[in-house]
């Protein structure tokens, strides 16, 4: 029998908020966190791109100096999130093993990443090239490996059931909520933490995304550079961060008497077997696959759909096809979806975006507002999509919030949310 899912708890760190409540906030008033980088290795490497969406680091109440040299900045991130949304959730301890609320091996965790620790990986490079080999610290590889997150916090919360990471480029922290969702109705967790989380602004990445011609130039206006569904939209922003989310089977969270933001209702996953890059398009194109897939497994009608956050990433050739596979698997139901596009103001933090995506949808459907979507001044006449520019009233009664997300390499996840 399958098990109902809820969300109980939301944490996040973002280059538009230290936690939850401020990520929140700037969200409806429709701050950018995208600024021009400062680092020495701008000038240093000659960069020709010049900006970023940079997340503040995690307070040393939350990640101690030493736990944070035994962390890759992701890591620090993935931590920090999870903390916070574990504190939301209202359980007693501090982890499973000083908690009456949840057996250790019934908490498992799904923690996704785009990349990984490449500051790490890099960084022992470089300590090797100038300092030779004796140099490189232990703990390397466990920093750099990108299950390194996933490990993290499962042994900061004493989760025994599982440890899974999703990896899956940008649609990493979306496809945590599906591993989420199936852990529990499966019976396999009780409660299981997910989440996705990256911190890859590195001179290496900057280079090798701005020659594939995926990242903004716009160096002059680092604040107006990620423009999704514009017509002058010129490839999208890195930006680093991460989103955490405590998912509880309903009678585990009502016998502790949690609260609940949301039900997780549905979730799709699908691969496109179609080009490194380019998305599937058309209405049997992977991520019209993967939406129809959130539906079903929800028990979800078009018609319920009243919010979604998009993938919208502000690159030439990726909005125009999930604006056409969200009507393939919608049809004219789309027509009364707010669709907001937050990597506007995040920057796109690859596979931390959708994580957090997931906690703006949840906080859409219980606070009843759509976030905003900024720059949007000329939208593109291909994208017939109802696009909110300014925080906008969602309508009253149940209804349902999605979170897209699509990855290099055909991958395609989504998660679905009802109210409750």
């Amino acid at each position: 029998m399958s098990r109902k899912v809820v969300v109980t708890g939301l944490g996040a760190i973002t280059p538009i908020g230290e936690n939850v409540q401020e990520t929140w906030k700037s969200a409806l008033q429709g701050v950018s966190g995208v600024r021009a980088l400062e680092q020495d290795w701008v000038q240093t490497y000659d960069l020709p791109v010049r900006i970023g969406a940079l997340s503040p680091q995690p307070a040393e109440d939350v990640v101690s100096r030493v736990q944070a040299k035994r962390l890759d900045p992701s890591g620090q991130l993935s931590v920090a999130a999870a903390r916070e949304a574990w504190t939301d959730a209202g359980f007693s301890g501090r982890d499973a093993d000083t908690s009456d609320e949840v057996d250790p091996t019934r908490l498992g965790v799904a923690f996704g990443t785009g990349i990984g620790g490449v500051w790490t990986l890099l960084d022992a490079w470089d300590t090797m090239r100038e300092k030779g080999p004796r140099r490189v610290k232990p703990m390397t590889v466990p920093m750099l490996m990108p299950n390194g997150n996933a490990s993290s916090v499962s042994m900061e919360f004493k989760a025994r059931a599982c440890a899974i990471t999703p990896v899956s480029a940008c649609a990493s922290g979306t496809e945590a909520f599906y591993q989420g969702l199936h852990l529990i109705r499966s019976g396999k967790a009780d409660v299981v933490i997910v989440g996705g989380a990256e911190s890859a602004i590195h001179p290496i990445t900057i280079a090798a995304f701005n020659s594939m011609q995926a990242l903004s130039r716009r160096n002059d206006e680092p604040e107006r550079a990620s423009r999704p569904f514009d017509v002058d939209r010129d490839g999208f922003v890195m930006g680093e961060g991460a989103g955490a989310v405590i998912l509880e089977s309903e009678e585990h969270a009502r016998a502790r008497g949690a609260r609940v933001y949301a039900e997780l209702a549905g979730a799709g996953l699908s691969a496109d077997a179609h080009h490194i890059t380019a998305p599937a398009t058309g209405d049997e194109g992977g991520p019209a696959r993967a939406l129809r897939e959130a539906m079903e497994s929800g028990d979800i009608a078009p018609e319920d759909i009243k919010h979604v956050n998009a993938h919208a990433t502000s690159t030439p050739v990726g909005d125009v096809p999930e604006a056409g596979a969200l009507r393939a698997a919608f049809g004219d139901a789309v027509d009364q979806m707010a669709v907001s596009a937050t990597k506007s103001m995040t920057g796109h933090l690859l596979g931390g975006s959708g994580a957090v995506e997931g906690v703006l949808a949840v906080l859409a459907l219980t606070e009843r507002t759509a976030p905003c979507t900024i720059n949007l001044e000329n939208q593109d006449p291909r994208i017939d999509l109802d696009v909110v520019t300014t925080a906008r009233d969602l309508p009253s009664g149940d209804m349902v919030a999605i979170s897209n997300s699509f990855g290099f390499g055909g991958h395609n996840s989504v998660a679905a949310f009802r109210s409750v």
